[in-house]
């Protein structure tokens, strides 16, 4: 029963987004079936670089009358003034080498709730879809992670360069301190790829112009308690996390 009163509740928040809250943000009325593919192909890009154009195109597909980048943008920065999506921007460290990195904000809603309700899913087709419930789990992760973050005054990032490398949170806070954290649904295969991001982000980092990371940390779904490896990194079941 209490999980389908929460289906239903992230339903009928989703709904009054598209009907009603989105419009109050600016004061500008929108075409709600557009607010639902904008929605829609957000939630599919979820914790992607995703620009703009690739958005509208999303919407495009589904659009007579088409829908330009500008259009887009209003929307998403309505959906932001009310809290239902907030991007997450790139971390710029020091490196020893020149590589590039990337900038592009990454995409996230604040809840993974909302993002299930905009492609109409339930807990059945995410555990049919273990893609799908992975990007969920980052999302959450991702939520949980800025409450904490912020309550220290710090802020959660994400790094990603050229050559292919990324890392899924950096939480770096106002005193120059900083953790990298890669987020797994679980399995020991993923914990290795994950470590093995963290440990070839840490070798890249400039120590002498800038601190090495405080801590590195793999957040995965499952488990009664958090450990720390021979290698040093920890892992933490995502119900561990707490003040």
């Amino acid at each position: 029963m209490k999980e389908k009163a929460a289906l239903a509740q992230a339903f009928d928040y989703y709904d009054a987004v598209v009907k009603s809250d989105i419009n109050r943000a600016d004061g500008v009325s929108k075409n709600p079936e557009r607010v639902k593919r904008l929605m829609r192909s957000f939630a599919r890009n979820q914790g992607g670089q995703v620009p703009n154009t690739s958005i509208r195109d999303d919407i495009m597909a589904n659009d007579a009358k088409g829908v330009n980048e500008y259009t887009v943008a209003s929307y998403i920065a309505a959906l932001k003034k009310i809290f239902v999506i907030e991007d997450m921007p790139a971390w710029n460290p020091n490196l020893r080498s020149k590589t590039s990195i990337r900038s592009s904000d990454t995409r996230y809603y604040i809840d993974p709730s909302i993002a299930t309700a905009a492609l109409g899913i339930g807990p059945k087709d995410l555990l049919n879809d273990l893609n799908t419930m992975g990007l969920m789990f980052e999302t959450m992760c991702v939520r949980d992670l800025r409450v904490y973050a912020e309550y220290l005054d710090g802020e959660v990032m994400h790094y990603r360069d050229k050559s292919g490398l990324e890392c899924d949170t950096v939480i770096h806070l106002r005193n120059g301190s900083y953790g990298l954290a890669e987020i797994k649904l679980g399995g020991q295969k993923l914990i290795e790829e994950g470590a093995a991001n963290l440990k070839a982000l840490a070798a890249k980092i400039d120590t002498t112009r800038m601190p090495a990371p405080s801590f590195m940390m793999i957040v995965v779904g499952v488990g009664d308690f958090a450990y720390r490896r021979e290698d040093g990194i920890f892992i933490v079941p995502v119900g561990c996390l707490k003040f």
